[in-house]
């Protein structure tokens, strides 16, 4: 079958996620044609090549906050100079491949594609949980303009689709038909890993401008391992407890494997990884950004761990203090490999093929 697979640029979790995906579909013998926009289109490259390009929008964060004008104004100009590109590639996909049935991680252009030329459309992503399931009023409380908001967007983004299948590590009810909430889907190597407590906490953290963490990282009686804050290193850089590592995707989930908990935002990928490995894990969401809220709100619901939007010391210390408590919570987690989430995707390639979509 021949497969048009959108992969939306913002964050590379969607671009991590979404390799996993399109390696088993070509692994089966389908035909995938791959578009994508930002950093995805560089890690999607290198792993399949023959990405499509296109524009997408995008964020920009200071001091873990979006900030809203600059996105604006990043987002129009983008608008501006690739809109004419992305129409040419849309009918330049279709003349050269013609793709039978659409995937859409959270990604307009290949949606629009399939409207437009009246291709059967999956979208597979964990966003869609904003607008397609009930959450309650503790989970949204003080939050709810900005849930009004959000789901007004992820509403848009790709509307009617044929199925949606929603990846997520929590459960609320579902509100929309043709909805399936499945297990995340995990790399490969997350899978292979073999969880072990250490003795460290393991910090990601990408926005530079979060310059008070380390300070507060140093009042800790453990070792910290960083990844993110310090960018272009190529070995590790030690100041007291605190080890930065430059990224390497090996030593990072052996890290992950044998932390005793994790410090982070709350992107969707790492959080359930987290979860995955059994690892405690302290949020810190990007204000203004709901999605990773949400995210934060259910994992503290369920114990896996908490989360801060303006992190200090006292806070980080608490913690690392209840690391017994969120680590005896998370073996009640059901953890999965990919094989229901994959198997729910054959089952929609299924009934397509059969004409039955």
């Amino acid at each position: 079958m021949r497969i048009l697979y959108g992969v939306v640029g913002s964050g590379m979790g969607h671009a991590i996620r979404s390799s996993v995906v399109i390696k088993k579909l070509i692994d089966e013998g389908h035909e995938v044609h791959i578009v994508a926009s930002g950093g995805a289109v560089k890690f999607l490259t290198e792993r399949f090549g023959g990405v499509t390009e296109i524009w997408g929008l995008d964020m920009v964060v200071v001091d873990n906050e979006v900030d809203k004008l600059m996105t604006a104004a990043l987002n129009a100009k983008g608008l501006m100079k690739r809109l004419p590109k992305n129409a040419r590639e849309f009918f330049e996909v279709e003349a050269g491949f013609a793709p039978e049935v659409v995937i859409s991680d959270f990604e307009t252009w290949s949606w629009l594609f399939g409207k437009f030329y009246g291709r059967p459309i999956i979208c597979m992503d964990n966003i869609q949980i904003i607008n397609r399931c009930t959450h309650s009023p503790a989970i949204l409380k003080g939050e709810e303009d900005s849930f009004r908001v959000a789901k007004s967007i992820v509403k848009a983004r790709t509307p009617r689709a044929n199925e949606y299948l929603v990846t997520t590590f929590f459960y609320p009810p579902i509100r929309k038909k043709r909805t399936r909430l499945v297990p995340p889907i995990l790399r490969e190597t997350i899978l292979n890993a073999t969880p072990t407590v250490g003795d460290h906490l393991l910090v990601y953290q990408t926005s530079e401008s979060f310059k008070a963490l380390p300070d507060m990282l140093k009042q800790l009686d453990m070792p910290v391992y960083v990844y993110g804050l310090r960018r272009g290193i190529e070995a590790d850089e030690v100041d007291g407890n605190l080890t930065y590592r430059p990224f390497s995707d090996t030593q990072f989930v052996e890290d992950l494997a044998t932390c005793r908990g994790v410090v982070a935002s709350a992107g969707f990928t790492l959080m359930s990884e987290a979860v995955h490995l059994g690892k405690p894990f302290l949020a810190t969401p990007i204000r203004g950004q709901f999605e990773q809220i949400l995210n934060a709100r259910y994992l503290d619901g369920l114990g896996y761990g908490t989360y801060e939007m303006n992190l200090q010391p006292a806070a980080l210390k608490a913690f690392v203090a209840n690391l017994k408590t969120y680590t005896k919570n998370l073996k009640s987690y059901e953890r999965h490999d990919n094989s229901v989430t994959l198997g729910a995707l054959d089952e929609f390639l299924n009934k397509v093929a059969a004409g039955l979509i």
